[in-house]
């Protein structure tokens, strides 16, 4: 895949017009569409950013459809993700011209975020990309992933290595899942990846998963009184689903595994039990991408140039316009989504 151009930076000027995604809430319900926009409009911030790439993320089709109050107030730009060059900036630290992104903290939600060709944010949010990435490929891996990276750091940190035994990725196919497998492959892993998508099965292998596995079989949804052990099948996972799924993962997890839990689409609430935890000394480790320090950013964006950067961005990745993102949004919604969705505004 070769990705669109960025445009020619411009110097923003005040009153100047500019294109972006804007959700409004009418009597008829919350929906986005594409119009323009003036940066007076935008929040304040140190740094205005010429927006050259966004993405979508599961947060910002809830933003953008007035679900969870994930939005403080309509209307509203989502986008969580943005890379770009420093347009202007009162901080001294960033300079024009500088190529950065932003993920994370309260970009998009519930400040406005990055579906926009200008976004401006606090100094403290900025983060300089790599020189061995582009702003494509900076939205490509994005939000999803930073949070697969925080995964894979957080499991090999907690003694979870190649040699201890397979890795189970749920969701495999959303955004954060394709780019956990591709990553864990890449760093020596056996990848057990968990779909209920019979057509991804191939991409799923081709990105570097060892196994497919049908969502029936790492859940607990079935059962009414879950034994508190179940037989050991994996020396660890990354869990983008919560629910009866982290249930089935805990407790299914060898001695000394670790379960690294960063979602809860098949929902928040959670059946525990200690058993796994003290008999089998099972470490639970949640991931955090929208408040991660900025050292651990720094250090995982370099990571994500060099030695985790995911391999199959081209197989992963696709681009879509501001126009046809409501179209996206509902797909994401309904479950038929896969991949990362990258939003060009230059």
């Amino acid at each position: 895949m070769v990705p669109p151009q960025p445009g020619v930076l411009e110097s923003p000027a005040v009153g100047q017009a500019f294109r972006a995604f804007v959700a409004r809430t009418t009597d008829a319900g919350t929906r986005g569409a594409a119009e323009e926009l003036t940066l007076d409009a935008l929040p304040a911030g140190e740094v205005t950013i010429a927006v050259e790439y966004s993405s979508l993320n599961y947060k910002d089709a809830l933003a953008a459809t007035g679900q969870n109050k994930v939005a403080a107030s309509y209307p509203h730009v989502p986008g969580i993700d943005a890379a770009g060059t420093v347009a202007a900036s009162s901080d001294p630290a960033w300079t024009p011209g500088t190529r950065v992104l932003v993920t994370g903290f309260e970009f998009g939600a519930p400040r406005w975020g990055g579906w926009a060709r200008y976004a401006r944010v606090p100094s403290a949010w900025v983060v300089r990309i790599p020189d061995t990435l582009s702003t494509f490929e900076a939205m490509a891996i994005g939000t999803a992933g930073f949070t697969a990276a925080l995964a894979v750091e957080a499991l090999a940190r907690n003694g979870t290595t190649p040699d201890s035994g397979p890795i189970v990725v749920t969701g495999a196919t959303g955004g954060v899942g394709c780019l956990a497998v591709d990553m864990f492959a890449r760093a020596g892993y056996r990848v057990l990846a968990v779909t209920g998508k019979a057509d991804r099965h191939d991409w799923l292998r081709m990105l570097g998963a060892s196994e497919i596995l049908p969502r029936e079989a790492v859940s607990l949804a079935n059962e009414a009184k879950p034994r508190p052990l179940l037989p050991t099948r994996w020396a660890g996972a990354l869990d983008n689903v919560g629910g009866a799924t982290l249930e089935a993962l805990v407790r299914g997890t060898q001695i000394g595994g670790n379960v690294a839990l960063c979602g809860l689409v098949g929902g928040a609430d959670y059946r525990g039990t200690v058993m796994p935890f003290i008999l089998r000394g099972v470490g639970l480790l949640g991931i955090t991408s929208s408040n991660t320090a900025m050292p651990v950013r720094q250090h995982l964006w370099q990571r994500l140039a060099t030695d985790l950067r995911p391999r199959h961005l081209a197989d992963v990745a696709r681009t879509v316009p501001l126009e046809a993102l409501p179209d996206e949004i509902d797909r994401m919604l309904a479950g038929q989504a896969f991949g990362r969705v990258v939003v060009p505004l230059a």
